[in-house]
């Protein structure tokens, strides 16, 4: 019977170095200490590896020789969201941060290509490590501040490469998902990209097929990520010199995206631009391809409608503009064309005399015109509407002047402009 105590937790070879904990908050030692009083404890993942090049950015990991049922006993108020995989979201007695304690584990096959056949809790961190994707993530450290680095995860950090702990094909092989996070862990921010391997770069092209076997989901927050991240055009071009691209977007008719600005969505419509199809078709196959949301899907079909259209520089046109779509729309359409000179107008452009709310109303209209409720008195509304914006008129009356220029009782309603953009 496996027992959490037997394992002396300081027995580890490869510490190389102290690691500066000074980063830590204290909560952070507050878990860490209340996990050590009954067990072992290591800090692990992504904080031990940006604490080695830079500031932390990423919430704290820890590994334990307890079990799950032995980590809920000590922070009863804790979330089991994997607790088949050994895991659970520590929370302290008061406040709402958490903390991902998992269970030191040691796996057998990936039968299926997405998780491990079955999962045995370990009892050495040695054995643990071992067990994980890339020789930077593959680190860890102890109770006295040491760093355990078994696979030399701290040079290849600092010579900018990336490769696999073990065999590159065998691992990818195992986990499909570990091809996303490759190029994920590529993106160094501030210190550039890194470089994979050449083992990892032949394992990747060789092993394209075990995307197919991971969530839709999955890959596109991989690509998500990828795309949120400074140095995506390189990275970018690599996924599709190895062909991931073809793969995780095969209904896609994709381009190349250099020195784009923007969110993570703006690039995906902008790596979507060279198809021919409607922005609701493009959004349509990138829905099944990676499980967008609603709101990035509208995003992205206006984009790819709007992929040739831009905004002139024209006064009445930057304020129908600016009025009639909402700001992250604006923004993410300058950034797909890369329209500084229009984001610039645009920034120093003077605010609305009266708002974009219509100075006339239905009523009023009604009251002026004798037209009853109608879709006619609707686009009449709009159509005045439109004018106000964009001769940024500020007096009922103003706007009301402008009935004169419109044959409203006998034209053909239909063809009134409102306020949209185009």
């Amino acid at each position: 019977m496996y027992d959490a105590r037997r394992y002396d937790c300081e027995s580890v070879s490869g510490m190389v170095m102290e690691v500066d904990l000074g980063k830590l908050s204290s909560d952070d030692f507050t878990v860490l200490e209340r996990l050590r009083q009954v067990g072992c404890a290591w800090i692990v993942g992504g904080w031990v590896r940006d604490a080695l090049i830079d500031s932390p950015k990423t919430d704290l990991d820890i590994a334990t020789d307890l079990t799950p049922e032995e980590v809920k006993k000590i922070f009863p108020r804790s979330i089991a969201v994997g607790e088949e995989f050994g895991t659970i979201m520590v929370r302290l007695d008061t406040g709402e941060q958490t903390w991902e304690v998992t269970t030191l584990r040691s796996e057998g096959s990936y039968g299926d290509g997405r998780r491990p056949d079955n999962v045995e809790f370990g009892d050495s961190i040695e054995g643990d490590l071992s067990r994980r994707d890339f020789t930077i993530n593959a680190m860890a450290i102890d109770s006295e501040g040491k760093l355990i680095d078994l696979f030399n995860g701290a040079a290849d950090l600092e010579a900018g490469i990336l490769r696999t702990v073990g065999n590159a094909s065998d691992r990818l092989g195992e986990d499909g998902l570990r091809i996303m996070r490759a190029f994920r862990f590529l993106d160094a921010e501030k210190h550039g990209t890194r470089q994979m391997n050449s083992e990892l770069t032949k394992a990747i092209s060789s092993n394209l097929k075990m995307l197919d076997k991971v969530s839709r989901e999955r890959i596109g927050s991989e690509l998500l990520q990828i795309l949120s991240k400074p140095n995506r055009d390189e990275i970018v071009s690599l996924m599709d010199s190895l062909g991931v691209l073809n793969v995780i977007l095969s209904d896609i008719e994709s381009s190349q995206i250099q020195n784009i600005l923007g969110d993570e969505i703006t690039a995906l419509a902008k790596i979507c631009s060279n198809d021919s199809r409607s922005g609701d078709e493009v959004s349509a196959s990138l829905r099944k391809s990676l499980k967008l949301s609603k709101d990035q899907m509208r995003l992205i079909t206006f984009l790819h409608n709007n992929k040739s259209k831009i905004p002139s520089t024209d006064l009445t046109e930057l304020r129908r503009f600016r009025a009639a779509l909402p700001e992250n729309f604006q923004s993410a359409l300058l950034h797909y064309h890369n329209a500084e000179k229009i984001r610039s107008r645009l920034s120093n452009l003077p605010k609305l005399q009266a708002g974009n709310s219509p100075i006339v109303d239905g009523n009023k209209l009604a009251q002026v015109t004798g037209l009853e409720p109608s879709r006619k008195l609707g686009r009449l509304k709009g159509w005045l509407h439109r004018k106000q914006i964009e001769l940024d008129l500020a007096e009922e009356s103003e706007v009301l002047d402008w009935l004169e220029n419109i044959d409203w009782q006998k034209d053909d309603f239909e063809s009134w402009p409102v306020l949209v953009w185009p």
